[in-house]
Order: structure tokens, then C-alpha cells, then sequence
């Protein structure tokens, strides 16, 4: 037997076996069960020694508490690279994908919180979805609604169909008249543009206006401010957490509380999204291989979707090294593919 990996059928086999049995039970495996098997013609002694050299080389560990044997990353990441064999969706699972990304949304976060969650409640793991990156958010249409305690409705079209509501808190109240006039110069003179492009103009603006005009911009600009930010290159959704509290590899309260934290706090997470951004297939990173000690107990499964500019987003799952791997796969993968699919014009 090879000293990197196994060479044979059989150890092949004893491995295959080995995880497929953990996945489903969560138990060790020793070579009593194992011989018992009908895929096996091979006596308990003879599957010691083969478990001895799959160990050996580091595919198999044996837990403290039992003389049985379990899977290790480096166990998963040669199951998955070399033996898994992927299980096809069945159709309630792919209708309930299909339905989720084609339905149109008001926003890009909702639509990266519908398919998180339908990630989620598909596989029992956490879903995880980016919110779609956009080069140039285009201003279509603003309009501006008062409302009481110096609060504003801004309500914004941009790139075409995408509507977002915002309500803005602002230092003083404004008159439906000044409002108005406010929307009427960002539609007459920024339909089409880029959203960061027309934050730069006004203050451009506000520097060559007359003193007389100067209260009509400064209030335009007071407005449009908040309104005119955009922040979702660094946000996504992460949902169904409690899901991971089912696994008993990641039951420990104060592992949880730690991987919750690392959900919330965002930048170790968007570092391993980011990964996955500039590649064209399925990433899955096993323990320690997501770089981030936080992840060491989980796997995180991931695929980039695209539009027809290209790459904007990652969507994935994340749970325990021990799961489902021939079933989840394909169900992050065809998400990606559906997703992209309802992106393209």
C-alpha cells in the first residue's frame, strides 16, 4: 500500500465502507461489523490490518472513547475526490429550487435570504448565500414619501426592475414640496446613471451652484445620501443555523457559540466566499482546509453563481465533516446552475 493513499480495491473498499457507515450512524466502525458485511468475503482479521494501514496513513482515527475507527478530513477529502458516488436529486427537491430562484423578488437580499433558506430546509444545514454583486447599481426611478418623526421613505428602481424601500432618519423635516423637487432633479438629471457615479456629481454640483440654489442641493444631497449607498458586496445570509445544533460533533455550546459568533462577525467567512468567487466549480473544504480554526469540525460546501456579466455571488451550506456528501453536492451544485439559469437574460 502506497504511504499517500490507498492502492487497492479492498482498502478502497474498507474506506468506502468505513465512512459510508459513520455518515449514516455516527458511530465508530470496527472489524466485526465490518466482515458482517455482505459486500466483504474477508475475515474480521484481515479487515484489522487493512483498517491498521488505512490508520496508518492517516484516512481513519480511532476516537478515545472506542476501539472502532472513524473518518478524518483527510479520510473525507479522498472518499469525496476519488470514491463518492453523487445521488441525484428526486423532484420535489429540484421543483422546490426551481420555484425559489425563479420567483421574482423586490431586492437582491431577498432573493439571497429565499434560497438560503430553501438551501437550508433541503439539506437540514445551514444555508448561506451572498447577496449578488452588482459593478454599477443604475438609478432607474427615486421617489421620496414624508412620514412622521423626521422620517422618509425613499423608494428606488435601479438597474431596471430591482425596487428598494428605505426609510431614512433624518435631522429635521422636510415638505412633500421639498421632497418632490428633490426627486424630480435626481430622475430629470441621473436616470441611467450609476449610483456611485451621482453621489460624486452632486457634491461636484453643490461646489458650482450659486448661493441662491445652494439650499435646494444641500437638501438634495442631505436626502439622497443614505439612500444612494451601497453595501452589499460584504453581506449574505446565512439561515437555519439551529439545524447545526442537531449534530452531536457540533452540540458543544461553547463550539456553537463560537461558530455563531464567526456568522455574525462576517470576515473569516466572506474570506473563505471569496475563494469560491473566482472559481467555476463545487469547493468543499473539509476541517482545518477552510485555513480558519473556527471551521476545523465543519465542512463548508460551496459553488459560485454567475449572470451574464459573470461570477456575482457564492451560495453553499455548512455543517458537520460528518454529512450526506452524495446528496448535498448535487444540491448546492444544481441551486448554482438554477440560480444562474433565472440571472441571464
Amino acid at each position: 500500500m502506497s504511504k499517500k493513499k490507498p492502492t487497492t480495491n479492498r482498502s478502497e473498499m474498507i474506506l468506502s465502507a468505513i465512512i459510508d457507515s459513520y455518515i449514516e450512524e455516527g458511530t465508530p466502525i470496527g472489524s466485526k461489523k465490518l466482515a458482517s458485511n455482505e459486500r466483504f468475503n474477508l475475515s474480521p482479521a484481515t479487515i484489522r490490518n487493512v483498517m491498521s494501514d488505512l490508520e496508518e496513513l492517516g484516512f481513519i482515527a480511532s476516537p478515545h472513547t472506542s476501539s472502532g475507527r472513524i473518518p478524518t478530513p483527510k479520510g473525507y477529502r479522498f472518499f469525496i475526490d476519488s470514491l463518492l458516488q453523487l445521488q441525484p436529486l428526486d423532484q420535489d427537491e429540484y421543483t422546490s429550487i426551481e420555484n425559489t430562484v425563479s420567483t421574482l423578488t423586490a431586492s437582491n437580499k431577498d432573493l439571497a435570504l429565499n434560497v438560503s433558506s430553501t438551501l437550508s430546509n433541503i439539506t437540514h444545514l445551514a444555508g448561506i448565500v451572498t447577496v449578488p454583486r452588482k459593478k454599477n447599481n443604475i438609478l432607474k426611478e427615486i421617489d421620496f414619501i414624508p412620514l412622521s418623526d423626521r422620517r422618509i421613505l425613499a423608494i428606488i428602481v435601479i438597474n431596471q426592475k430591482e425596487v428598494e424601500n428605505k426609510i431614512l432618519q433624518m435631522k429635521r423635516d422636510y415638505t412633500r414640496q421639498e421632497l418632490q423637487q428633490s426627486s424630480n432633479y435626481l430622475n430629470q438629471n441621473y436616470s441611467g446613471k450609476s449610483l456611485e457615479f451621482i453621489k460624486k456629481d452632486l457634491l461636484n454640483q453643490l461646489k458650482e451652484t450659486s448661493d441662491l440654489a445652494k439650499t435646494l442641493m444641500n437638501n438634495i444631497i442631505d436626502i439622497a445620501d443614505d439612500v444612494l449607498k451601497t453595501d452589499d458586496n460584504d453581506d449574505y445570509f446565512v439561515t437555519g443555523e439551529s439545524h447545526l445544533m442537531d449534530h452531536d460533533e457540533l452540540s458543544d455550546i461553547k463550539r456553537l457559540k463560537a461558530l455563531f459568533n464567526a456568522f455574525s462577525e462576517k470576515q473569516e467567512l466572506l474570506n473563505i466566499l471569496d475563494k469560491s468567487l473566482t472559481t467555476s466549480n463545487i469547493q468543499i473544504f473539509i476541517g482545518e482546509e477552510s485555513g480558519y480554526k473556527i471551521f476545523d469540525n465543519c465542512t463548508l460546501i460551496t459553488a459560485p453563481y454567475t449572470n451574464d456579466e459573470g461570477s456575482i455571488g457564492v451560495l453553499g451550506v455548512i455543517g458537520p465533516t460528518r454529512m450526506a456528501y452524495q446528496r448535498v453536492i448535487p444540491i448546492v451544485d444544481v441551486t448554482a446552475k438554477l440560480l444562474s439559469k433565472s440571472l441571464k437574460s
